[in-house]
């Protein structure tokens, strides 16, 4: 019963679709309409930079809410964090309230692993920032970032207690991956645009 209340609230609290209301209420526009058509940080820095920055951390907030409520009512069950931490992933990328049709996942990983691990995840945004910086794409260092860290959790820890936890983490990962299947064939056929920032 407490594995079902914790997949309803978090896979709720990732399914606010903070980028597509930021653009909407200070815009007027539908962010699905521009760009990428995402509803995600990259995509609405496209629009405004700052709104951007704000749909990131929002979004990163959701994910840490997720987790961090579950560790405030059931203290001894880790288990229930990577359940947690998976529910409000796919809340992000199948939002209820947008036909199911997200984003991709990344903020919202990041502020549910960054309560998971916090040590390993400064490791992860080292990785993001040098892939970033050496390719201008944000789409391959996500994707590289986010494939990588069940691998890098395991050599920094040995072994997760209980396993339960590494198989929800990798889970999590596939999942954001598996989103960005748009991107990386985009990737791998040289049309993937790089980043660029518009002023505004």
């Amino acid at each position: 019963m407490a594995a079902i209340v914790i997949a309803a609230y978090s896979y709720l609290f990732g399914s606010i679709p903070f980028g597509y209301v930021l653009v909407r209420v200070f815009y007027g526009q539908d962010i699905r309409q521009s760009g990428s058509g995402n509803i995600g940080a990259t995509n609405v820095s496209r629009t405004s930079p700052w709104l951007g920055v704000l749909t990131l951390l929002l979004d990163a907030c959701k994910g840490a809410a997720a987790v961090l409520i579950t560790r405030a009512l059931f203290p001894d069950q880790t288990v229930l964090l990577g359940l947690a931490a998976l529910a409000a992933i796919a809340g992000h990328i199948f939002p209820v309230w947008l036909k199911f049709r997200g984003g991709k996942g990344v903020a919202t990983g990041l502020g549910s692993f960054v309560v998971l691990f916090p040590k390993t995840i400064l490791i992860m945004v080292g990785i993001f920032v040098l892939i970033f910086l050496a390719f201008r794409y944000v789409s391959l260092a996500s994707v590289l970032t986010v494939a990588s860290f069940p691998l890098v959790v395991w050599l920094r820890h040995g072994s997760i207690e209980p396993p339960e936890m590494f198989i929800f983490i990798t889970v999590s990962c596939l999942l954001i991956v598996a989103k960005h299947h748009e991107n990386i064939h985009r990737l791998f056929i040289h049309t993937e645009p790089r980043f660029q920032r518009r002023r505004g």
